[in-house]
């Protein structure tokens, strides 16, 4: 379509005729979402309005999200200039979000500079306050928004009333795996769920292979994948030799290899295809699980066919395979990471009707929930590094309008959190919160924190939520109260496992195994398989635990946390 807009545009300017026949045939023209509108559509459209000047465009420069895809902000922004003597009218009523929402949003938005201006208002008075959250990491996170979606439908809320809104879909495999764990029912908008994904798919079969030779799907499914020359004919020829013989695909490729059955070619990509995974293995031995899988992915040409592909897409695949390496990090040994994964395939029943809705800032547009989260708000997550480091301020001003807009669909409730600490490639980095949180106007706002969030290292800048420092907790079974930024700033995690810190910047680990006598009856628990439940029994190191969703299980005091 667009391709032939263009077209469209030349016999415009270069047939003044044509021109004329559809200046006599649309004498009105009305226009919707003209903020989404590209180049090529706003020439088309001044071309055709040029005699009439009969123009109506409907649009709101401050939900402008689709820059990455053609969209001009500026438009709209010139649309007066462009037809002088144009009427604006500006629907400011609201009939969405509460007060305290639509004034959050507004203070955040104003802070851009290319915008009309407006002043949205609502009868609906008063409402709870965007609640704003620092947690140590995000499991932590994970945890939160699990525990509040919990909460929230023991208070009577449906789960399809509640939305979390990413702004990258790699975001998305906490929630994911925190959801399935506690049997809490999801659908993902947009898109498939992040381990259905094909990228992750690919990488798994990688792994399974490396495990176990004799996995012949994960073969298959990678033999050609990125393309090697290894057509279907191969492959069907392959599985016949295996079937017949009663042997694993990859035994028949090692013994076709050395015949002549094959063309030479082929018999070359193949033979150097089973060297890989021959060499992959043995590494298997010596190197960690994830830098195993970064290594397989690289030397495979997995990740370079993705840079090479100028899709859409290929970007947050490559974020998607970043965020599976990192999450790897948690497991001692390849094949634990694996039996995860396969238990985590078990659980996934598919959402009913009644489910979570999880999905990207740009795939909620134009959608509305009671109960919105709107989790990862870091300096260079949100707004996306990337988006600021291509388009500098322009960028940014779309990244604040995306923000504008995930606040917005929230009709009863907003909850923005950010982590401390992120672990990436199997390593922890310290986190700046968003700067969009330091926009939110404090009279809107109730914001916590755990004790010690900010795990900031020598030398770096308070730049976000500075003025939210000491603010009083709302409430949840997480650590202490406070915002406790410029006191802890100095404080860098070391270890992976979830903690705190307290006093002069010390660090308390809270998912460490306990010691004997720890936990007593009665004390609510988390169990990563289980999910949350109550001791009923201690016996030395064994616990009894009744299982809100899993029943009663017996287990190891050191696989619990008191939640």
């Amino acid at each position: 379509f667009g391709d032939l807009l263009l077209h469209n545009i030349t016999i415009f300017t270069s047939s003044p005729d044509v021109l004329a026949d559809y200046h006599s045939r649309f004498k009105y023209l009305l226009v919707d979402e003209y903020q989404d509108t590209n180049v090529a559509q706003y020439l088309w459209l001044r071309l055709l309005a040029q005699k009439s000047q009969n123009v109506c465009c409907v649009g709101d420069d401050d939900q402008s999200i689709y820059g990455w895809r053609g969209a001009e902000v500026d438009n709209i922004l010139r649309f007066e200039r462009d037809f002088p003597g144009a009427k604006v009218i500006r629907l400011e009523r609201n009939y969405r979000s509460t007060e305290h929402i639509l004034a959050a949003a507004a203070g955040l938005i104003s802070t851009n500079k290319g915008r009309l201006g407006k002043t949205l208002w609502t009868e609906a008075k008063g409402g709870e306050q965007v609640r704003v959250r620092g947690v140590w990491d995000g499991e932590a996170e994970s945890r939160l928004v699990a525990d509040e979606i919990e909460r929230a439908k023991r208070g009577g809320r449906k789960y399809s009333q509640m939305a979390i809104l990413v702004r990258a879909s790699f975001q998305m495999r906490a929630f994911e795996e925190r959801f399935l764990m506690l049997q809490i029912p999801y659908t993902v908008v947009g898109g498939p769920r992040f381990f259905e994904r094909a990228e992750i798919r690919d990488a798994h079969a990688y792994l399974r292979l490396i495990q176990s030779e004799d996995d012949d799907l994960a073969f298959e499914r990678i033999v050609n994948v990125p393309r090697r020359g290894i057509g279907d004919t191969t492959v069907q020829k392959l599985l016949q030799v295996a079937r017949a013989n009663g042997v694993s695909v990859v035994r028949a490729a090692r013994e076709l290899v050395k015949t002549d059955e094959l063309q030479a070619r082929t018999r070359t990509q193949l033979a150097n295809f089973l060297r890989d995974l021959d060499r992959w293995r043995a590494a298997k031995e010596t190197r960690p699980h994830a830098r195993l899988t970064e290594t397989i992915l690289e030397e495979s040409g997995y990740t370079d066919a993705l840079r090479l592909d100028k899709g859409p897409q290929s970007q947050t695949r490559l974020e998607n395979l970043k965020e599976l390496v990192q999450s790897m990090g948690s497991f001692d040994t390849l094949e634990a990471y694996l039996e995860h994964v396969s238990l985590v395939m078990d659980l996934d029943k598919g959402a009913g009707e009644d489910s979570v809705w999880i999905m990207t800032l740009h795939s909620a547009k134009g959608l509305e929930f009671p109960l919105v989260f709107l989790p990862g708000w870091e300096e260079g997550v949100f707004p996306s590094q990337r988006s600021m480091d291509e388009k500098g301020e322009k960028g940014l001003e779309e990244e604040r309008r995306l923000a504008y807009v995930g606040i917005t669909r929230a009709r009863e409730e907003a909850r923005i959190s950010f982590a401390a600490n992120r672990q990436v490639y199997g390593r922890w980095t310290s986190q700046l919160p968003s700067r969009f949180v330091d926009e939110l106007p404090a009279a809107n706002v109730e914001a916590a924190s755990e004790t010690g969030y900010y795990g900031g290292g020598p030398g770096m800048q308070q730049t976000a939520a500075s003025r939210w420092d000491d603010t009083p907790s709302f409430g949840s079974g997480y650590s202490s109260p406070g915002w406790r930024r410029a006191q802890d700033r100095g404080a860098t995690p070391t270890r992976s496992s979830r903690g705190v810190i307290e006093g002069e910047g010390r660090l308390v680990a809270v998912s460490e195994p306990s010691a004997g006598g720890k936990y007593a009856r009665g004390e609510r628990v988390f169990h990563v398989k289980f999910g949350y439940g109550k001791v009923v029994g201690v016996e030395g190191n064994k616990l009894t635990v009744s299982f809100d969703k899993a029943g009663e299980k017996k287990v190891i005091d050191s696989f619990v946390e008191k939640a």
